[in-house]
């Protein structure tokens, strides 16, 4: 299963949303560095390290935006210590307007 199928996943038995969108950017951050404990290097481009997630759920409705992207992250830890480098959150509770 590729790390765009676990994210949906993940984030579907979680949040049961109305929305989902999970977008793969890696391929937009080529030419980027990147930095970790091990090395220095240029992102090719390539791969499932940069998503973004377009979600909408009752389960935001009286949360705060930093506690809606805790939420989300933390349903998503694993992928975050397993090489995903980089996620954008757009939560909302249903009725809210979204840009998407």
């Amino acid at each position: 299963m590729s790390r765009h199928e676990r994210i949906e996943k993940k984030l579907t038995g979680i949040f049961a949303p109305e929305r989902l969108v999970v977008v793969n950017e890696s391929h937009l951050h080529a030419g980027h560095h990147h930095h970790d404990s091990d090395h220095h290097a240029t992102f090719d481009g390539t791969g499932e390290t940069h998503f973004r997630v377009r979600i909408v759920s009752p389960a935001f409705a009286g949360m705060s935006r930093i506690e809606r992207h805790r939420a989300v992250n933390d349903a998503l830890a694993d992928e975050i210590a397993g090489g995903l480098h980089a996620l954008a959150v757009e939560p909302a509770a249903p009725g809210e307007k979204t840009r998407w």
